[in-house]
């Protein structure tokens, strides 16, 4: 990650604060994203993005989101708040998605605080983050807790059965593989057995979940269960809008100044900005 070179903040001011964790849990570092400049003029009506960063559960930090979270913050005028959750092996399942839950409902309690509108909340996961957002969604609703406009599952991690086509033949492919998978499971779940929350592809029951902006990639082991995913929010009656990328694997976006990862990131901005929209977006031409 270093090799990247640091993030362009230009335009985003950049802070890093300590919010309340889940009852009898610690404080949780978070990292804001606030941009100089609003859509509208409204500071006051800023959308939000919870991003959850990925690293299989075990690896990385908040801070190797900068580049995203700015280019965010920039392009759509939301609030990006990047959560910097307890990793496994040490920390296993509920630890993280609790951090990531104790993070969303601050946000929905800070509204004034934070200047911005708490009916317009989007998580944004990266692969074992995407995850998290997904079991985050879930709560979400189980919970009756804070509403989403829309969760964004980029690359996501979603089952630890790792019996899809593209998770069997992933066995040398760049990045992310099949080895790898299996290890991240097997810290993140410790000796406890899989739930429908800790591993959103045995969730039985997706309705009722917000709508969905879910990419996959063509050489990612993990393009199946997102697929099989989006397929499954489809028929539960959610709102799924779904990209698979041709040539890449997974986190092709670290290559910044590709042109696939260019048109990634203006897509999944224009996602936000129209969840986000206080008035209905017409598509034109």
């Amino acid at each position: 990650m270093s090799g990247l070179g640091p993030a362009d903040t230009s335009g985003v001011a950049v802070e890093e604060w300590l919010v309340p964790g889940a009852p009898g849990g610690p404080e949780i570092p978070v990292r804001l994203f606030v941009p100089d400049a609003c859509p509208d003029g409204n500071f006051g009506s800023r959308a939000v993005v919870l991003e959850i960063h990925g690293g299989g559960f075990v690896l990385g930090s908040a801070a190797q989101s900068d580049a995203l979270n700015s280019v965010i913050a920039r392009r759509t005028g939301a609030v990006v708040v990047s959560v910097d959750y307890r990793l496994a092996p040490e920390h296993p399942y509920p630890a993280a998605v609790d951090d990531c839950y104790a993070a969303l409902t601050w946000i929905a309690s800070s509204a004034t605080h934070l200047d911005i509108d708490p009916d317009r909340i989007v998580l944004v996961g990266d692969s074992a983050g995407a995850g998290l957002a997904a079991s985050v969604a879930l709560r979400a609703r189980d919970l009756d807790g804070p509403p989403i406009a829309l969760q964004v599952l980029l690359e996501p991690e979603l089952d630890d059965r790792l019996q899809t086509a593209s998770m069997r033949s992933g066995t040398d492919t760049p990045v992310w593989d099949n080895t790898k998978a299996a290890l991240s499971w097997r810290h993140y779940l410790g000796e406890q057995p899989p739930t429908g929350e800790a591993v959103p592809a045995r969730q039985q029951d997706l309705s009722g979940l917000p709508a969905t902006y879910i990419t996959v990639n063509e050489l990612d082991p993990l393009r199946d269960e997102g697929l099989e995913y989006a397929q499954r929010l489809l028929q539960a009656g959610v709102r799924v809008e779904l990209h698979l990328w041709p040539g890449t694997f997974h986190g092709f976006s670290l290559v910044r100044g590709a042109a696939v990862t260019r048109r990634a990131t203006a897509s999944l901005c224009d996602s936000i900005i129209r969840a986000t929209a206080r008035t209905a977006v017409l598509e034109t031409d």
